[in-house]
């Protein structure tokens, strides 16, 4: 297996108010050092960005701890009349060196196509950031034997016109929506098979030295007490971590589990 980095993300969604916002941060930073070389980050609510980002003490996206910020969603354009929306441009400004596109709720939830994942992609990247961009199948897609073929479609959709150094700095999260907040989970032969098929595919649009950078993380229902089998198969990197980001302990022992394993 090629190294490539361990990356742990904690996804908030809409949740917490500002004294809890800040007080997981700060027990995240306090406790980042036992997960070794397992980069954290974090996503807030946006509205939050600000005092998580003074909580972890953020200089030039840098944070003595480790830990960096993300956000959870922006949009395709640099500035513009477009109300209740956030330009890549603020995030940088505000400290975030990561952004969530294509979360499966984006997608159903506000209809956010291929199309629009990628162009938000784009902009991610253009303003200097790394996108975390989400691919998955629901539930009756994989009943359906469907699952290669969703996946396979939202990986060309989603990264269309992404040169081999763009996919090289992205991330990829695998998060089957079926196990999104279920208490499901994916088996680790499941999922690894999904970021096999993945990376394969990320071969062939670029090649086999640019695919084996690029890491694959897997999101779904993960908890410490699930974290280390999925964190000892090949193609599984990291973690999109939703409910169990939450808790400083539960998310800091998620990342332990990547950090250390074989």
């Amino acid at each position: 297996m090629a190294t490539r980095r361990r990356i742990v993300a904690g996804n908030w969604k809409m949740n917490l108010d500002r004294a809890g916002a800040v007080a997981l941060a700060q027990g995240v930073a306090t406790g980042a050092h036992s997960c070794g070389d397992c980069n954290l980050i974090l996503c807030p609510p946006s509205i939050y960005l600000e005092a998580v980002a003074s909580a972890l003490e953020l200089a030039n996206g840098v944070a003595p701890s480790g830990v960096a910020l993300g956000g959870q969603n922006l949009h395709d354009q640099p500035k513009g009349a477009f109300t209740g929306e956030i330009a890549p441009a603020m995030l940088v400004d505000i400290g975030c060196t990561f952004c969530i596109v294509g979360h499966s709720e984006r997608r159903t939830l506000f209809g956010e196509t291929d199309s629009i994942v990628n162009t938000k992609a784009k902009a991610v990247l253009a303003a200097g950031l790394t996108p975390i961009i989400c691919v998955g199948e629901t539930l009756e897609e994989r009943e359906q034997g469907r699952t290669a073929a969703v996946v396979t479609e939202q990986i060309s959709g989603s990264l269309a016109g992404l040169s081999a150094v763009d996919l090289a700095t992205s991330i990829i999260a695998y998060e089957p929506v079926w196990a999104i907040g279920t208490g499901k989970v994916a088996t680790p032969e499941q999922a690894q098979e999904v970021h096999a098929l993945i990376r394969q595919q990320l071969a062939e649009l670029t090649d086999a030295a640019t695919a084996s950078q690029v890491v694959i993380q897997y999101g779904g229902s993960v908890k410490p007490d699930n974290a280390g089998v999925l964190a000892s198969q090949p193609d599984i990197d990291g973690a999109l971590v939703g409910g169990a980001s939450l808790k400083a302990d539960d998310f800091l022992a998620i990342a332990e589990q990547f950090a250390h394993a074989s």
